[in-house]
């Protein structure tokens, strides 16, 4: 057949989904607001459910899906009065450019070493 594209190698499909996968958590409205939301400060879930009026499940999933991605870490646990054990979250990234051609897109994140 003329015309196709020659087939991607594993390595390739491996890097374009996790870049995808990035771009998405970067351009979906909460993704990204819970990720610019933790840049200056690290917060717990339900400090950032509050200040973004977003449910708790909501934040629970998208702030789980950046951590796999490695955009958000684990600051530091705080235990309460009662003994329970709470993340605080805080972004890896201060700031990120996304570009799109015809050929290939880039991401390019920038670390928050604050």
């Amino acid at each position: 057949m003329r015309g196709l594209l020659p087939k991607p190698t594993l390595l390739e499909l491996d890097e374009y989904d996790i870049k995808q996968r990035i771009i998405e958590a970067l351009t979906t409205t909460c993704s990204h607001a819970v990720l610019f939301s933790i840049v200056n400060v690290e917060k717990d879930a339900i400090k950032i459910a509050g200040e973004l009026q977003i449910s708790l499940s909501a934040v629970y999933k998208t702030l789980s899906n950046l951590e796999k991605l490695s955009l958000v870490e684990i600051q530091r646990f705080k235990i309460t009065n009662e003994g329970k054990k709470i993340k605080m979250y805080r972004s890896r990234i201060k700031k990120a450019n996304i570009s799109v051609n015809e050929n290939n897109s880039q991401v390019i994140l920038y670390p928050n070493n604050d």
